[in-house]
């Protein structure tokens, strides 16, 4: 009986530390640096970037800039030393979701779906009073928390493996029957699982896998040829393991390059894709920035269709982070400035690329 007991609380605390994990995976906004807060306010790009690669032989971060209707990039290593201009496959994590967002835009451009449809006239869902709306799942205002615990999390975590890794899309149907939710719009919540659920519902919409439904779109639409739903490989270590028709890929399973990166930037900035435009536009003031944000230059004042807005520094933008990389990607529409920053460390270390890639492209605003 004793080991018994002491077995279900050995679970229990497993579960636990899992879930402080998953919190924060798939790229959420948590942005944690080992440098003084107070000090980054003082520090060049130049001088955030060398301190986050100092003695890193592994580091390899590509910065790519758009301006005045040029694109250029550079590869960065160890202490700051310029690599050969050589394209990478990064793992961009949550800019993931700004793909998701521009596909369910074009479905909405067809007439397929409009923002105001409730989730359960495309899911297979028990008869309920309520399910939030399309917009409240792209703005993380459904009231539904980053993720939910599924069992595939405990060898995810005890194995070193992506924590959503084997998360079905039956289970993330079992799971919204489960949840109870007001119809209101609730406060500000980034949710991985929100995501997760529109990606389900693109599904249905386009009665074609994720996967196969996105990488077309990537392709056809968007015309970036390096950048797909993940395979788990490339030319960098330690991507995340994802199985077929995971439900979070849409939150967060995308590999690209610079260039491709840099391209799908352009393409936001234009006007070539007019659907593109309406993801942009505010859909409700979030007013996320909390006093530590601030001070690193992370403006979360309200929010369009997945994508960030700062409207201090009139920047659009998202960043990702996974297990072993981070990513950002901003632009300014008005003076046509956009500034990608992709690398192969993880989130949590030194400065990321968030920080690094706001600093870049404000400066380059003045």
């Amino acid at each position: 009986m004793k080991i018994h007991k002491w077995r279900k609380k050995k679970m229990l605390m497993v579960i636990l530390m899992i879930m402080g994990f998953v919190a924060a995976g798939v790229g959420g906004y948590i942005i944690y640096s080992s440098y003084k807060i107070n000090e980054l306010s003082k520090m060049t790009f130049e001088e955030m970037l060398d301190f986050t690669v100092k003695n890193n032989k592994d580091a390899i971060i590509t910065v790519g800039i758009i301006q005045n209707g040029k694109t250029t990039y550079k590869v960065y290593g160890e202490n700051g030393m310029e690599l050969p201009q050589e394209e990478h496959i990064y793992e961009i994590g949550s800019v993931t979701k700004t793909f998701t967002t521009s596909l369910l835009f074009k479905s909405i451009s067809e007439g397929k779906v409009s923002l105001d449809d409730s989730i359960d006239e495309y899911l297979d869902l028990p008869e309920k009073s309520y399910y939030p709306t399309i917009k409240r799942l792209v703005t993380h205002t459904s009231g539904y928390k980053a993720s939910y615990f599924e069992m595939p999390m405990v060898a995810n975590f005890l194995q070193g493996k992506n924590d959503f890794n084997g998360i079905s899309g039956t289970m993330l149907i079992n799971r919204l029957s489960k949840i109870n939710l007001n119809d209101s719009d609730y406060s500000y919540r980034y949710s991985n699982f929100g995501m997760a659920t529109l990606g389900a519902v693109l599904e249905q919409i386009h009665e074609e896998d994720y996967t196969a439904l996105m990488n077309a779109f990537i392709r056809e639409d968007l015309r970036l040829s390096n950048t797909k739903v993940s395979e788990s490989s490339g030319d960098l270590d330690n991507y995340w393991e994802w199985s077929e028709s995971d439900a979070y890929i849409p939150a967060g399973g995308i590999l690209s390059t610079i260039t491709d990166m840099l391209a799908y930037v352009q393409t936001q900035l234009s006007n070539r894709l007019t659907y593109l435009s309406l993801a942009h536009e505010p859909l409700t003031d979030i007013n996320a920035s909390s006093e530590m944000y601030q001070k690193m230059g992370i403006h979360m004042d309200a929010i369009g269709a997945g994508w960030m807005i700062d409207n201090g520094n009139n920047i659009i933008w998202h960043n990702g982070g996974t297990g072993n990389y981070n990513s950002y990607v901003g632009f300014d529409k008005d003076n046509q400035i956009g500034v990608v920053i992709l690398s192969n460390l993880p989130p949590n270390y030194r400065i990321p690329t968030t920080v690094m890639g706001i600093e870049l492209l404000t400066s380059l605003q003045n």
